[in-house]
C-alpha cells in the first residue's frame, strides 16, 4: 500500500537512508533526506528523545511541504539516572571536537563500576511529522542489557561494544548485524511504525 509519494528523512545519514528504505520503502516510492533538499541540521535543543525527534521531523516537513521522519535515539544508564540518554553523542565529543565513542565509553564505565547496578537500554524514537494540520505521530522502541567491560566487538557502532542485550552473550558489536537488527530499538521502533501505516 502506497501511503504518499515521498517520505523526507531528517537527517544527512545515507547509512540511515539506506537503512529505512527496506522497511518504508513499500509505502513511500520516492524516501530522500534533508541533505537532498539542502536543509541544514537542526540543533536538538529538547530534553527528551521524543521532543528532539518531533523539532526535526516538523521542522522539514514544513520546509519541504512534504511527510517527515525523524528519529532520535541514546544510551540510557540506570545507575546514571537514564545519562547520557540524550546526550549520548555529547558525551562522545572529544577536546578538539570530535566524536570519540571510547571517549565515550570509558566515561560511561568510570561513573557505574563502584556501582552493582549495571543495567542500560537503548531508545529510539521516532517522530512522523506531516506538512498538514495532522498531528505528529511517535514510535518508540527499546531494548534492556547491561553494560559489559571491557569493550567487545568490532562490528557496531557509539556505545555497542559495552552493551549486552538480556538473554544474550554477546555484546551487540559482537552480533552480525542482521542479528543486531532483528532486536534493536530502532526496528522495534520501525515496527511500530509499519503498523500505523498498515492501518492508515
Amino acid at each position: 500500500m502506497v501511503y504518499s509519494d515521498e517520505l523526507v528523512l531528517a537527517t544527512h545519514n545515507q547509512g540511515k537512508v539506506r537503512e529505512i528504505i527496506p522497511y518504508l520503502g513499500a509505502f513511500f516510492p520516492r524516501i530522500t533526506c534533508a541533505a537532498d533538499h539542502d536543509i541544514a541540521d537542526i540543533a536538538e535543543t529538547e530534553k527528551t528523545f521524543q521532543g528532539n525527534a518531533q523539532l526535526k521531523a516538523e521542522h522539514v516537513a514544513k520546509k519541504t511541504n512534504r511527510i517527515a521522519l525523524a528519529d532520535d535515539s541514546g544510551f540510557c544508564v540506570r545507575a546514571l539516572n537514564g545519562f547520557p540518554g540524550v546526550y549520548s553523542a555529547r558525551w562522545a565529543q572529544s577536546d578538539i571536537g570530535e566524536r570519540d565513542f571510547s571517549l565515550a565509553m570509558n566515561k560511561v564505565y568510570d561513573k557505574v563500576k563502584e556501582s552493582d547496578d549495571h543495567a542500560c537500554y537503548f531508545i529510539s524514537v521516532l517522530a512522523l511529522a506531516f506538512p498538514d494540520d495532522r498531528e505528529t505521530m511517535f514510535f518508540e522502541g527499546r531494548v534492556g542489557g547491561y553494560i559489559s567491560w571491557p569493550p567487545k566487538g568490532d562490528k557496531g557502532f557509539g556505545y555497542d561494544p559495552i552493551f549486552r542485550p538480556d538473554g544474550y552473550d554477546m555484546t551487540f558489536a559482537e552480533m552480525e548485524p542482521e542479528d543486531k537488527q532483528k532486536i534493536s530499538h530502532r526496528t522495534q521502533a520501525l515496527n511500530g511504525l509499519i503498523a500505523y501505516l498498515n492501518n492508515g
